[in-house]
């Protein structure tokens, strides 16, 4: 039977030839998923034997990544903020982009606070699940207006015991929010301009869901309805944080120039990414 080594040394080629991210990483989680073993554990038998029937299922992972399928589909789960997420087609992959923003909270608030906040647009629940989970004193409302992505947010929520401080409500955006009931919004809105859109990697483009990225010509269709929905469901000097696109920093300043402060951040690349308003 073939061995661990051969076997990645093989998918690693194939995925190389067809010009898929990453092409060693996902041929090793891709196996590793497949033998029920941890990525360091596979480096550490590398003469370990595969079965065929593992090799058959190995090898028809390895044809979807092969088309463009992202990882994290094929072994339905995403590693955020060192909490482990259950992640399919009808969510957004979270982006170490939004753990950025999640630091940002983590270290900004106190580790007692008792708050109410809501996450909008929620997809597969990151943000509002980590902040419950970093801050047990605070209860939120996961808003989506997809019944599929609500489903993997409550999911998720329920995996990591925070699902009795979380609300999961459909609607659209902020929409079904109460007039002066939070403390904090937080957001990773779609910000993806048509334009940018057309020009997205295929693994991004033809997989994850369209209207979680795409936001109009500019990719401020979906901010600009939060900023101003976010004005009535605060609380006085209640705040916002959201991701925003590298080019909209300009954009977004203006957007919420009215408000008491407001202030645009950076992420690790040195790119504009994060807005936090206060009113």
């Amino acid at each position: 039977m073939p061995h661990v080594l051969e076997i990645l040394r093989q998918a690693e080629a194939l995925l190389a030839h067809h010009a898929v991210d990453s092409p060693r990483l996902s041929a090793q989680i891709l196996l590793a998923k497949v033998l029920g073993l941890s990525r360091l554990d596979l480096m550490l038998e590398p003469l370990q034997e595969v079965s065929s029937l593992q090799r058959k299922v190995f090898d028809r992972l390895v044809t979807r990544r092969s088309r463009g399928e992202p990882v994290a589909y094929l072994v339905g789960h995403k590693e955020f903020y060192g909490l482990d997420f259950m992640v399919d087609h009808r969510v957004l992959i979270p982006r170490p982009e939004t753990e950025e923003l999640v630091e940002h909270l983590h270290t900004t608030l106190d580790p007692d606070a008792a708050f109410v906040f809501a996450d909008v647009g929620t997809g597969s629940g990151a943000l509002a699940v980590t902040l419950a989970h970093l801050f047990p004193r605070a209860r939120g409302v996961a808003v989506d207006i997809d019944a599929g992505a609500l489903d993997v947010a409550r999911h998720n929520a329920r995996k990591h015991g925070v699902l009795e401080r979380l609300m999961m409500v459909r609607g659209d955006l902020a929409t079904s929010l109460l007039p002066l009931s939070l403390d904090l919004v937080v957001t990773n809105p779609p910000y993806v301009s048509d334009a940018e859109y057309a020009d997205l990697s295929r693994e991004v483009a033809e997989f994850e869901p369209q209207k979680a990225l795409v936001a109009g010509p500019d990719g401020m269709d979906c901010l600009r309805r939060i900023e101003a929905q976010a004005r009535t469901v605060l609380k006085p000097q209640g705040s916002l944080w959201a991701e925003m696109g590298w080019k909209q920093g300009g954009l977004v300043s203006r957007l919420f120039g009215n408000w008491a402060e407001c202030t645009v951040y950076k992420d690790l690349g040195g790119r504009d990414r994060f807005v936090h308003a206060i009113l």
